[in-house]
Formats: structure tokens, C-alpha cells, sequence
């Protein structure tokens, strides 16, 4: 699209859709982030201990370091949180790490963060789905955007509390399966 004024020919920038969802998302994350990770914008470095519990993994990975997100470190994540019954890996929420530093700031237990479950392919899900009343049929699971998890050294129950008070996303208590969900969806609890 073209205007003319004073004889100076203008152009509208153009932006595609997917530009406009990443921008919409983009500032979404700013209006939500500060209040639920205030506590850990301080930390110039940011690290997480995982240990996935069905691989066996387990890594110290800097996912956060001079300012922004590390793409080694998030691609070392993302590798190890793959969907360990197909091998099926799938980019995961960054903020969904935030959340698990956030609730070890809070905790302040240095434990690791032991993985039930990260990344859900479309075939694990429907075949979890199939063996349980429990599994949402599209779950935030399969979007890279939950976890089921427990912090070694902490309490399920007050794993579960801190996880709630960050008021960042859905939590979770699954006190027979011994696991607290997370994840960066909308705020809700159960």
C-alpha cells in the first residue's frame, strides 16, 4: 500500500502473520514475567539441574547467561526433555525454565529437578490418554510448555505451594503418582 503526501511517496510496513503472533507473544510474556520472576532477574547466570527420570540423563545446564536466553543450553534442554518412548524432540517454552529457577530461588533447595515428564508427542498422549482419565487430549505437554517434576530434597506438597504462590501458569498435585505438574499455560490450579 502506497500514500502520497507532499510529493514523498510512504509504504506501510508489511507484517506477516506469524511476525504479528511472535510480536503478540513477545509482549505477552513482558506483562507476565516481571511479577512472577522478579526474584530472578538479578541472577546474571541462570542454571538448572535436571535428571529425566525414565532416560536416566542427567545434566547441569546454563540456560540463561549475559543478559539473554543461551541457545546451546536450551537446545541441551529441549534434547533432554524429548518424548523419551519415540525420541521425538520439540522446542520448549524458555519461560517454563524461569518457572523451575524461580521455585528453587524461592524453595532454596539446590537439589535437582528430577523429569516425570517433558515433551509429549501426539502418539504418546493418545496413548496415554488411552490408559488414563488424567490426560487432557491436547495437553500443554505436547506445545513444549509442561512438566511433570519433583525437586530433590523438597516436600511434594510444599514443591506444590511454592509453584502456586508464583502465580505463573498451571500447577498440579499428583500426591499418588508423587509429581508436581507445571506449566506455562493459563493461571490455574488443581
Amino acid at each position: 500500500m502506497q500514500l502520497k503526501t507532499d510529493n514523498k511517496e510512504h509504504r506501510t510496513p508489511t507484517l506477516s502473520r506469524r511476525g504479528f503472533l511472535r510480536g503478540c507473544a513477545a509482549a505477552a510474556a513482558t506483562f507476565v514475567l516481571p511479577d512472577a520472576f522478579a526474584s530472578i532477574n538479578k541472577h546474571p547466570e541462570r542454571r538448572l539441574t535436571l535428571h529425566h527420570l525414565h532416560t536416566g540423563e542427567r545434566s547441569r545446564i546454563t540456560y540463561w547467561a549475559d543478559g539473554s536466553y543461551d541457545r546451546q543450553g536450551l537446545k541441551e534442554i529441549n534434547h533432554l526433555l524429548r518424548d523419551h518412548r519415540t525420541g521425538d524432540q520439540h522446542v520448549m517454552d524458555p519461560h517454563l525454565f524461569d518457572l523451575l529457577y524461580s521455585i528453587q530461588d524461592r524453595i532454596g533447595c539446590r537439589g535437582e529437578f528430577q523429569i516425570i515428564s517433558g515433551y509429549r508427542s501426539p502418539k504418546t498422549n493418545r496413548m496415554l490418554r488411552q490408559n488414563s482419565n488424567g490426560v487432557a487430549k491436547h495437553s500443554l505437554h505436547m506445545d513444549g510448555k509442561a512438566l511433570d517434576i519433583r525437586l530433590a530434597g523438597c516436600d511434594l506438597k510444599h514443591l506444590h505451594r511454592v509453584a502456586k504462590s508464583l502465580k505463573a501458569g498451571g500447577v498440579g498435585l499428583y500426591a499418588q503418582s508423587n509429581f508436581v505438574h507445571v506449566d506455562t499455560g493459563r493461571v490455574r490450579y488443581w
